[in-house]
């Protein structure tokens, strides 16, 4: 997830500003039991904060049964009433929210100038506080029932005699066990770091509720992988996917250029393929990083290329 922009409704309608309420981290939400989706249902990454009935009907009225949930606008906002909100609005419109994601609190500089210094829990400046907030959100998640807690941990080091890897790998542990004590796995978003790079950390933190969520455009864009060569080494650890296109980064400072799926450099037959072939059990949830009218027309578009992809395989 970099400078992403996500299906909002046409106004900013926004939620009132108030105080964070705590409740018992025990606490599981008492609504029903979500409906049960079939691997590899198409879903959709949304921003609920700016309106959530508005937000996830639009979802529904697209012809998805899912989303993925971006909650960095809800930062410090978490409590039962805004869970009981967005439950009754996951409802009414019989939609599965899947997994729940933040990235900051900031600053967040998407590139790579400065992203190894400002992304993830790699960098320690920021560290402390985007523990607290992946551990505020899975607690959230767990009153909705959501099984799966994802962000970006950074510019993992290559090198494993970097201090910094070390200490990367304790706090990618300790936030693995507080998901798990949630009933939750936590997942590192493929991006800034080498597939192998990801590889050794899942070995290192050795830890069952740690897991990839695969960006099949992030692993190009960043010039870190092929997504379907990524598979070969990460493959069995996917728990949750982004459908996402893109091209390789020309400019040493930018990272490469988000398109429309189809357009770009991703095969998603052999990527759908093979984590068909893996026994991949999740959602495939379509991000497109636009906004406007025009964010609507490219997803309706992704949706239908993908639905013949996954009809063939």
């Amino acid at each position: 997830m970099q400078r992403r922009a996500f299906i909002t409704t046409a106004f900013e309608a926004g939620m009132a500003s108030s105080m964070r309420s705590a409740w018992p981290l025990g606490h599981a939400w008492m609504g029903a039991p979500p409906t049960a989706l079939k691997p590899m249902e198409l879903g959709l990454l949304i921003k609920p904060a700016r309106g959530i009935e508005e937000t996830l009907a639009r979802v529904r009225k697209l012809g998805f049964t899912n989303c993925f949930l971006s909650l960095d606008d809800f930062l410090g906002k978490y409590n039962s009433a805004l869970a009981q909100k967005m439950q009754d609005a996951l409802d009414r419109n019989s939609l599965v929210a899947t997994t729940a994601e933040v990235v900051g609190p900031g600053p967040l500089k998407w590139n790579f100038t400065q992203g190894p210094a400002t992304i993830g829990v790699v960098p320690r400046a920021t560290r402390a506080a985007r523990m607290d907030a992946l551990k505020q959100t899975s607690d959230f998640a767990k009153m909705l029932g959501i099984g799966r807690v994802q962000t970006h941990c950074g510019f993992i080091p290559e090198d494993p005699a970097d201090p910094l890897y070390d200490e990367t790998v304790v706090t990618i542990r300790d936030l693995a066990k507080h998901c798990a004590g949630n009933g939750q796995d936590f997942l590192m978003e493929t991006g800034q770091e080498t597939p192998t790079t990801m590889l050794r950390m899942i070995k290192d933190v050795d830890h069952p509720h740690l897991g990839v969520g695969l960006d099949t455009a992030n692993l190009i864009m960043y010039g870190k992988a092929n997504p379907v060569d990524a598979l070969e080494l990460i493959g069995p650890y996917v728990k949750a996917m982004h459908a996402k296109d893109g091209r390789w980064p020309t400019d040493p400072s930018k990272l490469g250029e988000e398109v429309v799926i189809g357009k770009g450099l991703v095969d998603f037959k052999q990527v759908l393929g093979k984590l068909k072939h893996l026994g991949y059990q999740g959602a495939v949830t379509i991000e497109r990083e636009t906004s406007g009218p025009q964010q609507m027309e490219d997803v309706k578009q992704e949706k239908l290329y993908l639905e013949r992809i996954l009809a063939e395989i």
